[in-house]
């Protein structure tokens, strides 16, 4: 007898994360798990779920050490969650989370679980700081060494240079550059300018400071280390100090991207509960709204497409899979790696060119209404560990929905390795 997956609406019912604080500050002395396991803890505690069993929890991190290699498990285990709770690790560079909440959903949709939790956690500030590939051979060596004569006879082949650490970089092994060089190049095939690019990120600050005065973000923060807002913010910046930040990648009098008008190193955790309805309701839960479509798109970056660009693809596909236009939302979550990717983003998609040649398209997509965008603010402003934006995105996009009580929201996020994740949510 052959069976066949069900597939049924997936709703987004919480929603936490502990405050983002710049790198080497509040959270300096904090490992990923310490980050994952407030969060968890929280989100359970906040909808009565102590030592109950979910179907499944999809965590990861970016950078891990090597302690690391059982996040979700280790976190769940520490989050008040029943302990035959399953845990799985997921890498998808800055998509990892948005990527975990696609996978839970997939799996709520088919019938496999009812319920289940995606998040993510990185620290810049606890980096895991690796010494080079011949001191390793060095300690393998000596590790299976049979005899103490075998043991210590490598060690006669260390010199001072083997103690010389190498940190966790940036730099895409295939192309050589950093993301905020390839960014560079972007910006110069969209003909972008550093005005626009700092009035971006000016107006990601203001609008991250808005909701913060207002208390947007009162219910979906908790705690953590002493601090219970995003440090991150600069409700005081102004064009004129913009202006001053010299270029960070390209050191050329045509360097246009800045630390000013980039997402900051960033600390934090974050996490989302996804539920069937039925779960939901059985448990007096709200439903804050439903996760709909999905798409994840890769392009070539080494030959033929710039590094960040993915998404534009990704929403193109997905878009036409469904029948819907770009201007078809209410609310538009774009991931600020750079105020640079957004912008290219949009013009993209605002193009004819692209459009037909790249996106298979009769017309361009079109432009967006900007008062739509990141109205709470964005990356730039916000900040951005990692493998937590996506959830981060997400809950923000889930509560304007159910604040507004209709509607569409689109979520979108660039990553390392030319990838795009994306996703569509709908007010409950």
């Amino acid at each position: 007898m052959r069976h066949q997956f069900i597939h049924r609406p997936v709703a987004i019912v919480a929603s936490k994360r502990i405050p983002f604080a710049r790198a080497h500050s509040a959270y300096k002395y904090s490992s990923n798990q310490d980050m994952m396991t407030k969060v968890l803890s929280s989100l359970v505690d906040s909808v009565g779920l102590k030592r109950q069993k979910l179907g499944e929890v999809a965590l990861g991190a970016v950078i891990k050490h090597s302690k690391d290699w059982n996040l979700a498990r280790e976190s769940v285990l520490a989050s008040g969650l029943a302990a035959e709770t399953p845990a799985f690790d997921i890498q998808q560079a800055c998509g990892t989370s948005l990527s975990a909440a696609i996978l839970i959903s997939a799996k709520i949709s088919a019938g496999l679980i009812d319920a289940g939790i995606a998040g993510g956690a990185d620290s810049i500030s606890d980096l895991p700081i690796v010494y080079s590939d011949t001191y390793r051979s060095i300690l393998m060596k000596s590790a299976r060494g049979k005899n103490l004569l075998q043991k210590a006879k490598p060690w006669l082949e260390l010199r001072p240079h083997h103690f010389k650490p190498r940190y966790p970089s940036v730099v895409e092994p295939r192309t050589k550059l950093s993301m905020g060089e390839s960014m560079e190049k972007t910006a110069k095939e969209w003909h972008l300018t550093r005005e626009n690019l700092d009035i971006f990120a000016l107006n990601s600050h203001m609008k991250a400071a808005k909701a913060q005065d207002n208390g947007f973000f009162d219910d979906l923060i908790i705690e953590f280390e002493g601090i219970s807002k995003d440090n991150n913010i600069r409700r005081d910046t102004t064009m004129q100090q913009l202006a001053k930040l010299k270029s960070a990648f390209d050191l050329s009098e045509t360097g246009i991207i800045t630390a000013g008008n980039s997402t900051p190193l960033t600390d934090g955790a974050s996490a989302i509960l996804l539920a069937t309805e039925e779960w939901a309701l059985e448990r007096g839960l709200p439903i804050l709204s439903y996760i709909t479509h999905s798409k994840i798109a890769a392009v070539d970056f080494i030959n033929q497409e710039g590094l960040l660009m993915a998404p534009a693809y990704a929403v193109s596909d997905m878009l036409k899979e469904i029948n819907l236009s770009l201007q078809d939302f209410d609310f538009y979550e774009i991931h600020e790696a750079f105020a640079a990717q957004v912008l290219a983003t949009l013009k993209a998609w605002e193009s004819e060119n692209f459009c037909l040649k790249k996106l298979g398209r009769d017309s361009p997509l079109g432009t967006i209404d900007h008062s739509k965008i990141n109205v709470k603010g964005g990356s730039v402003a916000i900040g951005h560990p990692f493998a937590a934006t996506g959830t981060r995105i997400l809950g923000t996009l889930a509560k304007l929905l159910h604040q507004k009580g209709s509607g569409r929201g689109l979520a979108s996020i660039c990553t390392a390795g030319g990838m795009g994740v994306t996703a569509i949510l709908e007010s409950s």
